[in-house]
């Protein structure tokens, strides 16, 4: 009996030693296999860190190299990852050759869809948006965390130009990056990792028509929508009024614009910070069918700089979607006050000084004027006096000359 017990453990142990070879060899073979009606795929691999890129082997024997592949292979790496987004991959048993780690092995993603909602036809110029983006893999929600770090889905807008494909690359309109998606559970993004990316997006751009494309691209998936939208003006103003008397406090209306903005639907939402800090909130509605929104802001007449911003609520008056508008931060200063009696009275001091000064540079400025005048003067006449002394002594000089050569020559005149 004993020896049947020690046989039975030393099969099992045998089996178990088998089983383990074979799982073992199987994460070393790195083989999986691509059903034919899958029509894109992406792998990721895991390798050791630092390690070469793998060596991807179709089912025929061709390669795909990380820096050499065909057209329909797109190749993302990193220190220890590789992501391979092949279109129409070939049906059959694939392996990777390289260092992949036995921990992660290799992922395989097919059938990668993009969903998003439909942007609103009419947008705000400063509005900002909750957009979201979904990715899913085989009908499910994707969830591969390290994939979707790497997605990097982002909203571009793009000046709409007719035929836009018909021009040259250089007068093509430059798409505008506006926001990126993420998936962190952070700001407007509900659960992280749950596949739904989440953007909060600024329209801080001109009114116009635009193209808008949803797109997602870590070098390896690519995936577009696009949509035409229009932008129209901000149909929100915003006024504040700095009190200049202590205890009579600031006030900031926010108005909306008739026919925009549904009547009763303001609703405002203001932070104001002092110099020492301390932040005052305040907030308001509008009531029935009105369009302001009147605030108003403590003013205890201490010095320094203050800040205020803020968001403002709405629904559009044709579609009633909800709307929001950020306010951008304003400051402002509270000074001394000023006696403008004395200040007058400096500010003329300081005009006759400065009058003062202007008429004794002015003197100065003709004194010399005139003294190089009367140098000039002076250095011609006595260049003057020279050349007509130097004349003179010529003359003279010739006269002379003339009066002695005279008498010699009576002296030698013949006789008759």
């Amino acid at each position: 009996m004993l020896r049947v017990m020690v046989t039975c453990c030393l099969l099992l142990m045998s089996l178990g030693a088998k089983a383990a070879t074979e799982s073992t060899m199987s994460l070393l073979d790195n083989r999986f296999r691509v059903d034919p009606t899958i029509e894109q795929i992406t792998f990721v691999i895991y390798r050791a860190e630092s390690s070469q890129p793998v060596v991807l082997v179709r089912p025929d024997g061709k390669k795909y190299y990380s820096w050499r592949n065909a057209d329909n292979v797109r190749w993302y790496e990193e220190s220890s990852m590789d992501i391979i987004s092949i279109d129409n991959p070939m049906p059959g048993p694939w392996q990777a050759v390289g260092k992949v780690s036995p921990k992660n092995n290799i992922k395989l993603l097919s059938h990668l869809v993009l969903k998003t909602g439909n942007f609103p036809n009419r947008l705000y110029q400063s509005e900002h948006i909750k957009f979201t983006a979904r990715l899913s893999s085989d009908g499910k929600p994707l969830v591969l965390r390290d994939f979707l770090d790497r997605v990097k889905l982002k909203v571009t807008f793009t000046k709409f130009v007719e035929n836009e494909d018909t021009l040259v690359k250089e007068a093509r309109p430059i798409p505008m990056v506006m926001g990126e998606f993420a998936d962190d559970g952070e700001g407007l993004d509900e659960i992280p990792g749950d596949g739904v990316f989440t953007v909060a997006l600024p329209v801080d751009i001109e009114p116009g028509k635009y193209r808008v494309r949803i797109t997602s691209g870590n070098g390896v998936f690519l995936r577009a929508q696009e949509q035409e939208v229009l932008v129209y003006p901000s149909p929100i103003s915003t006024t504040f009024i700095q009190s200049r008397k202590e205890g009579k406090p600031h006030s900031v209306v926010v108005s909306g614009e008739q026919g925009m903005i549904e009547p009763g639907t303001l609703a405002v939402h203001i932070e104001h910070k002092a110099p020492d800090e301390y932040v005052y909130y305040e907030q308001g509605q509008a009531g029935t069918d009105e369009m302001k929104v009147p605030l108003t802001i403590n003013y205890n007449g201490e010095l320094g700089i203050y800040s205020w911003f803020g968001k403002v609520f709405a629904n559009d008056a044709s579609t009633k979607r909800p709307l929001m508008f950020p306010i951008q931060e304003h400051t402002y200063s509270v000074v001394e006050e000023i006696d403008l009696a004395e200040s007058r009275r400096l500010q003329e001091a300081a005009l006759a000084e400065q009058k003062k000064l202007e008429e004794e540079q002015r003197i100065l400025e003709q004194r010399e004027a005139d003294r190089q005048k009367n140098m000039i003067i002076i250095g011609v006449g006595n260049v003057v006096a020279i050349l007509l002394g130097l004349l003179i002594w010529f003359v003279i000089r010739k006269i002379k000359a003339k009066k002695q050569a005279m008498p010699e020559m009576q002296l030698q005149a013949p006789k008759k």
